[in-house]
């Protein structure tokens, strides 16, 4: 079901569409009781939204909620409307990151400030307990005030799919008798990939993958297949994992966001893989251990 301009969804006009994602379809629209451009994400299903579709969908409303941040998008209102559940969001001008990436890697120095940013929208969902469990370039939006963390479907309060590394759209696959994982296959902590608990350490190493192929311009690990991906970052040799790691604390530690509390003289962020058990930086960011 697609909504054609000028038709309506509870008090709001739909003005033309502006993406199709994994859940559904966003809208640009127009409320006119305030005169205000927004951004209408709708829960379509031919058949009905099912029981997941409809947690996941209010899991993403509550998450929004409770934060209030420059560097994630806005919640306007949430409802249903003739059945059909929707999300009323700030409408964000500009593109992804992923779109952006697409031109080649970023110069280091815009990189950072785009590292920053979204490290600081990070740390605010993690004061609030919340895990964003898919971050990756497409849930990025550089506008002309600064990234704009997006997409909380997949967020959780403190398990599944895989994305094809060359696709957009997110898919259950069940890994083991207890559980399967929620995320992006190439920007997934290894701790997802095993369907384990995840926490704020595993949207660190997401980020660190990110500004990875933000400066290198290419993905820090890679495959042909899903498997080859998986076998990347499970069994990565250290260094690889030492790198993530390092770029993502480095960033971290300047952004003036909170860390976990110091180990001895060394501020630490620990990352659960194999024998690369934490990233450590000196106090004043400056050296990385």
């Amino acid at each position: 079901m697609s909504l054609a301009p000028g038709a309506r969804i509870g008090p709001y006009e739909i003005v033309a569409p502006l993406g199709v994602g994994g859940m559904g379809e966003v809208y640009r629209a127009r409320d006119p009781r305030l005169d205000r451009a927004v951004a209408i994400k709708i829960l379509l299903s031919p058949h009905g939204a099912s029981p997941t579709q409809l947690e996941r969908f209010q899991r993403e409303a509550q998450s929004l909620a409770r934060i209030s941040h420059p560097h994630i998008c806005t919640l306007h209102d949430v409802g249903q409307h003739d059945g059909v559940a929707f999300l009323v969001m700030e409408l964000l001008e500009g593109e992804t990151l992923a779109e952006r990436l697409e031109r080649g890697p970023i110069p280091i120095d815009q990189a950072l400030v785009i590292a920053t940013q979204i490290a600081e929208a990070l740390n605010a969902l993690h004061r609030k307990d919340i895990v964003h469990r898919d971050l990756k370039p497409g849930n990025v939006m550089l506008t002309a005030s600064g990234a704009k963390l997006l997409d909380f479907g997949l967020a959780k309060l403190r398990d599944s799919e895989y994305d094809d590394p060359a696709g957009q759209l997110t898919r259950s696959l069940s890994l083991t008798e207890y559980g399967s994982v929620l995320g992006t296959l190439p920007y997934m902590a290894p701790e997802q990939i095993e369907g384990q608990n995840v926490d704020p350490r595993t949207d660190i190493f997401s980020f660190g993958t990110v500004l990875y192929e933000m400066i290198a311009g290419r993905r820090p690990f890679a495959g042909d297949t899903r498997a080859s991906v998986i076998g990347a970052i499970v069994g990565a040799l250290a260094i690889a994992v030492i790198a993530v790691a390092a770029v993502a604390v480095f960033v971290w530690s300047r952004a003036s966001v909170a860390v976990p509390p110091p180990v001895g003289k060394y501020g630490r962020v620990t990352f659960r893989h194999g024998n690369v058990s934490s990233a450590r930086f000196t106090p004043d960011g400056q050296s990385f251990i």
